[in-house]
């Protein structure tokens, strides 16, 4: 049975198959083409943590194949209350595939090893593959084919999502190019970047100017972690934490400045929500090289390939 975790598990002919799948199904989408590919399939959303992209690109794409999703928020059911593998086999059992946006990687992992229906890790502590296909589809689209990327910066911290984009690009024969000043501890995954570096094609270094110099794509995220906020406001307990972040990364800012004079035909790139003045600026979203709405949109393409795939269905 197929999941899909971290991209460790996926080849580097699965990944092409999966953008392949989007391509076409993206092509449909235009023209108005009904994909009622999977009719009486139902896909389980369980959220442990908030979400837009992710949420809204699912259902949608569940809708568009034909199919329902049924959306769980953790902290309105029972999870709170009983052994945690006990819940997920019952909740498996309502659906055909489980999309699980989790807090705890391990956790999307246990309900895989049941190996009841196919598994997507939604966006973890550690990874989140969906967010890097989405990106790859992105950049395949603007430079052509995939074959003329050949080098993307990253800028900021180390993180979840840098995880799966280094760890695809690498084994697609990317270089990626990572600026950071140090890695978010919770998603360190060794195994993971030992994967990426036997490739030769992940560099770090300190000096973003050297990051982006030559790079078709520069990419972003946030610095902060989304624990960090209540309300739309800092909880007290992270205040020192966001602090110390807010000075430590403010270095490793996207901004025009740093692209206009570093890397002029770069493509702007984040995977939202924008923090602005923070990892960018609104020169930055707002710039002619910015593509991070169409980024935005391909979510929606690559969730709709990655069910398909999961569920061996043809196109």
């Amino acid at each position: 049975m197929r999941h899909l975790i971290s991209l460790k598990e996926q080849s580097k002919e699965d990944i092409r198959k999966i953008l392949d799948i989007a391509q076409k199904l993206k092509a449909r989408h235009k023209t108005g083409e009904i994909t009622n590919l999977l009719p009486n399939k139902t896909l389980i959303m369980l959220f442990q943590k908030t979400s837009t992209r992710t949420r809204l690109s699912f259902e949608a794409g569940m809708t568009e194949l034909g199919g329902h999703a049924i959306f769980v928020d953790s902290r309105t059911s029972q999870f709170s209350v009983t052994d945690f593998g006990d819940e997920i086999k019952a909740v498996m059992c309502f659906g055909d595939i489980l999309m699980f946006r989790a807090i705890a990687a391990a956790d999307v992992v246990l309900a895989a090893a049941f190996n009841k229906i196919p598994v997507i890790d939604a966006c973890s502590e550690k990874y989140h593959p969906c967010q890097a296909l989405g990106d790859i589809l992105t950049m395949s689209e603007y430079s052509g084919e995939l074959e003329n990327v050949k080098k993307i910066a990253w800028l900021g911290i180390e993180n979840n999502i840098s995880n799966t984009l280094k760890l695809a690009c690498a084994k697609l024969g990317i270089k990626v190019a990572i600026a950071a000043p140090e890695a978010n501890e919770p998603p360190i995954d060794k195994g993971l970047n030992s994967m990426t570096d036997a490739t030769g094609n992940v560099s770090y270094t300190k000096d973003v100017r050297e990051a982006v110099s030559g790079a078709d794509y520069v990419h972003t995220d946030t610095w902060m972690d989304m624990e960090f906020f209540e309300g739309g406001k800092i909880k007290p307990q992270f205040a020192e934490e966001y602090e110390r972040r807010k000075k430590i990364f403010a270095p490793y800012q996207l901004n025009a400045e740093l692209i206009d004079n570093y890397a002029p035909r770069a493509k702007i790139m984040h995977c939202m929500p924008c923090h602005v003045g923070y990892e960018i600026t609104r020169d930055a979203i707002d710039h002619p090289n910015s593509i991070i709405f169409d980024q935005a949109e391909n979510r929606l393409h690559i969730q709709k390939a990655i069910i398909l795939w999961l569920l061996d269905k043809k196109i």
